[in-house]
């Protein structure tokens, strides 16, 4: 990203503190997640999980690097609450599910950048769609992988 300062309308700015709020509560989550399963012995799944928040840790970064060169304070408005569970299964389906919102939000950003003739901030949503898109795609194997079902 050039140094020059972008412009941005109000609703963009607004997607990115949604967005600032969503990967910081997922780092929030993840974390948790992994001292859960590390509790629980489930070493691997402590690991995964770790992984995902340090993932999560690195969009918020990059929201905030956006929010700076756009002139905008980054704020974080509201986390939401840690969604615990007593299962690896009821995990792995709470973070499907924040993923799932995620991807929405960030598909709506798109749109709606996309139709205020905005490319710029549209191209920016659209890679943090794909990355999370991704994670959505692999927790969706994962859930699948623990119960054997499978949506085909």
């Amino acid at each position: 990203m050039n140094t020059a300062k972008l412009h941005a309308n109000v609703r963009v700015i607004g997607y990115l503190g949604r967005a600032l709020s969503f990967e910081l509560s997922a780092v929030q989550q993840y974390m948790s997640h992994a001292a859960l399963c590390e509790m629980w012995g489930l070493t691997e799944a402590s690991r995964r999980w770790r992984q995902e928040a340090a993932e999560e840790t690195q969009h918020a970064e990059r929201i905030v690097q956006r929010m700076l060169a756009l002139d905008v304070a980054p704020n974080a408005s509201q986390l939401q609450p840690v969604r615990v569970g007593r299962t690896l299964l009821e995990l792995v389906a709470h973070n499907l599910r924040m993923e799932t919102d995620i991807v929405a939000l960030y598909r709506d950003a798109t749109v709606t950048c996309l139709r205020g003739g905005d490319r710029d901030n549209a191209a920016f949503f659209e890679r943090l769609l794909d990355e999370e898109r991704a994670h959505a795609q692999e927790l969706q194997g994962w859930y699948e992988s623990l119960t054997g079902w499978s949506g085909a």
